[in-house]
C-alpha cells in the first residue's frame, strides 16, 4: 500500500511541508514520484518516519537522527531497543511525577518541601539514552546506565560539578586567542576530557583502560584503537550537534575542544596503548 504526502501527513500528523522537508534533506524520502511531482511513500516509510518522530520527540537533531537511521542494519532489532527506552522514558516520567506530586502535597499542608525528594527523576542522565543506545550499542547505554544508578546523590552531584568545571575550563580556553588547540594549555585540557570519558563504564575509551589495567600495554593495540576513534568520533559530534556545541560556548568553542582533542589523540596516541 501506498500513501500520499497528504494521506501520510495526516496518518503521522505532522504538516506536508515537514514532509517536504525530509523529502530535501534525504532524511524520508518517497519510494517514487509521480509524473505531476506527487510524493508517494510505502510501510517502510511509515517505519522510518515513526523512528524519526521518536527521535525528535527526544530532543535529538535532524542530522544526528538521519546519520543513526543510515547507520541501522537490523530495524526489527532498532525497533525493540525503541520500545525499551521508551519503557525507561515512561518510568523516568513516573519519577518526575512523584516528585512534583510530592511538593503540591508538602505546599497544600504548608510545609516546606522535602529537598530530597524533590529532584528524583530529574537528571539529564537520560537526556541522550536513546542516541547513546544506537550510537554505541543497547550494551553500552545499559552498562553506562548502571553505572549512574550505582552512584549516590553526593556521588552524582561531584560528577555534575566536575563535568561543568571541565566545561567552564574549556569556554576559558577557547576563549583565549593566544591560546592554540596545539598548545600545552588545550593539550592538559584534552588529557582531563580523557580522563573523564575513560571512567564511563559502555564507551571504548573505558573499555580500553580497563584492557590495559587487566593485561597491560602489550595486548592492548586493538583495543586502544577503538578508544581512539571513538574519541574522534565524539570530537566531530561536539561540533555537529548544537546541544554539544552549547556545552562549550557555541560552534566556536566545540571546534577548539574538537581540534584539541584531535591533535591529542594524533600525537600522544601512547596514552591509550
Amino acid at each position: 500500500m501506498e500513501y500520499s504526502t497528504h494521506e501520510l501527513a495526516k496518518l503521522a500528523r505532522v504538516t506536508t511541508r515537514t514532509l517536504r522537508h525530509y523529502d530535501a534533506i534525504g532524511i524520508l524520502v518517497p519510494v517514487r514520484t509521480g509524473f505531476n511531482g506527487s510524493r508517494w511513500y510505502d510501510a517502510s516509510s511509515l517505519v522510518r518516519l515513526q523512528q524519526i518522530l521518536l527521535f525528535r520527540g527526544l530532543g535529538l537533531h535532524l542530522s544526528v537522527i538521519h546519520a543513526m537511521l543510515d547507520r541501522q542494519t537490523d530495524e526489527e532489532q532498532a525497533l525493540r531497543e525503541h520500545v525499551e527506552l521508551l519503557r525507561e522514558q515512561r518510568r523516568h516520567l513516573t519519577e518526575q511525577i512523584a516528585s512534583v506530586e510530592c511538593t503540591l502535597k508538602s505546599l497544600a499542608r504548608g510545609e516546606e518541601p522535602m529537598a530530597e525528594h524533590m529532584f528524583k527523576g530529574f537528571d539529564d542522565h537520560q537526556v541522550y539514552a536513546q542516541e547513546v543506545a544506537q550510537r554505541w550499542g543497547r550494551d553500552a547505554y545499559q552498562r553506562s546506565d548502571s553505572w549512574w544508578r550505582g552512584k549516590n546523590d553526593t556521588e552524582r552531584q561531584k560528577m555534575a560539578s566536575r563535568v561543568q568545571q571541565l566545561n567552564s575550563d574549556w569556554i576559558s580556553i577557547a576563549d583565549n586567542p593566544d591560546v592554540s588547540a596545539e598548545s600545552s594549555q588545550a593539550q592538559e585540557m584534552a588529557r582531563r576530557h580523557i580522563a573523564w570519558i575513560t571512567e564511563i563504564p559502555g564507551t571504548p575509551a573505558y573499555d580500553s583502560a580497563a584492557h590495559q589495567g587487566a593485561h597491560g600495554r602489550s595486548d592492548n593495540t586493538g583495543m586502544a584503537v577503538k578508544a581512539e576513534r571513538y574519541i574522534r568520533g565524539l570530537a566531530e559530534l561536539y561540533v555537529e550537534d548544537e546541544r554539544f556545541a552549547a556545552q562549550y560556548g557555541g560552534i566556536e568553542g566545540a571546534r577548539f575542544v574538537r581540534d584539541a582533542l584531535l591533535h591529542y589523540v594524533g600525537h600522544e596516541s601512547s596514552e591509550l596503548r
